[in-house]
């Protein structure tokens, strides 16, 4: 395989793949970026709709520092008497939980073979569109590659 990442129709030797080098760290790259843009994610949503909940909920977040009792928590947090704020906060936590349960699961045990795949085949898509696609300028030539 040449290396100027011109690829055609025909389907490529997976073997071959993984047994170069520069797919790995372009592999392991993508990865970063990934790992990366999610925890952007979970900042932008902390930085806008959790702020933004938490400030809806300020009055009773005094009261809970005052007196707290599991019933004003829940009525605090109850979609009910303040949904919007409660759904916002609670699918803040999620995302930032969803996010420290995926990392933690690949550094403890790996990563899956299914990520793994799924991040080589969007590593060809990016090789294939070549320099048009925005994350080939970071992923391809990357100067941590060179």
């Amino acid at each position: 395989m040449e290396n100027n990442h011109e690829f055609s129709d025909r389907p490529l030797d997976s073997v071959s793949l993984q047994q170069d080098p520069t797919f790995e760290q372009e592999v392991q790259r993508l990865h970063e970026y990934t790992v990366a843009a999610r925890w952007v994610l979970v900042l932008l949503l902390w930085l806008t709709v959790g702020s933004f909940s938490l400030w809806a909920l300020r009055d009773d977040i005094r009261l809970l520092s005052e007196h707290f009792t599991w019933a004003s928590l829940r009525y605090a947090l109850s979609l009910r008497y303040n949904p919007i704020p409660a759904i916002g906060l609670t699918f803040t936590v999620s995302m930032t939980v969803a996010v420290l349960v995926w990392q933690s699961r690949n550094i403890l045990f790996g990563m899956p073979q299914s990520e793994r795949s799924r991040l080589e085949q969007q590593l060809l898509r990016i090789r294939q569109q070549g320099p048009s696609h925005p994350l080939y300028s970071w992923i391809v030539q990357s100067p941590r590659l060179k």
